[in-house]
């Protein structure tokens, strides 16, 4: 009788106790090694995160970070809003007010299409006892900085400062 999965320990291309089949190119080993594609210094959580900013994540009453694990009670959050948003006519629009505008005057209307493109980053920090940490937040949105606004907010009402 033959097991559906794999048991832990086991390769499904070979049986047990037989010796693991060589990884293709750019794949592990089957089981991957511990830790493998995971921080190496991610502890037991001690439930579910609360808050989860970049890198920064919020557990209970500790803030971890890369950089190791900071108090929740008295921390100072701050951010950054380093996006900009540009808005210009898009190609396309051009095309078409040259190509309607020999047939008739409407063509131009074309050139009022507007498209906006919103880049940079927001940036989230975070100090507690005698320790800061920083993270950058991609803003692919023009309302992105609200929405992590939102998110600064309630830490900091989960730090009670």
């Amino acid at each position: 009788m033959s097991k559906p999965y794999p048991q832990p320990g086991e390769n499904p291309q070979w049986g047990p106790g037989q010796p693991p089949a060589t990884p293709g190119y750019g794949y592990p080993a089957y089981p991957p090694p511990a830790g493998y594609g995971f921080p190496q210094q991610v502890p037991a959580l001690g439930g579910a995160p609360l808050l989860a900013l970049g890198d920064i994540t919020v557990v209970g009453d500790q803030i971890f970070t890369p950089a190791g694990t900071l108090p929740l009670r008295g921390a100072i959050w701050n951010a950054t809003d380093l996006s900009h948003t540009e808005e210009k006519i898009p190609p396309h629009a051009i095309v078409l007010a040259i190509v309607f505008f020999v047939f008739c005057l409407l063509g131009l209307f074309f050139l009022l299409m507007k498209e906006k493109k919103t880049t940079g980053y927001i940036q989230v920090s975070v100090t507690s006892a005698g320790r800061h940490h920083s993270t950058m937040i991609p803003a692919h949105r023009q309302d992105a900085f609200q929405a992590v606004m939102a998110q600064v907010a309630y830490a900091r009402s989960l730090s009670g400062v």
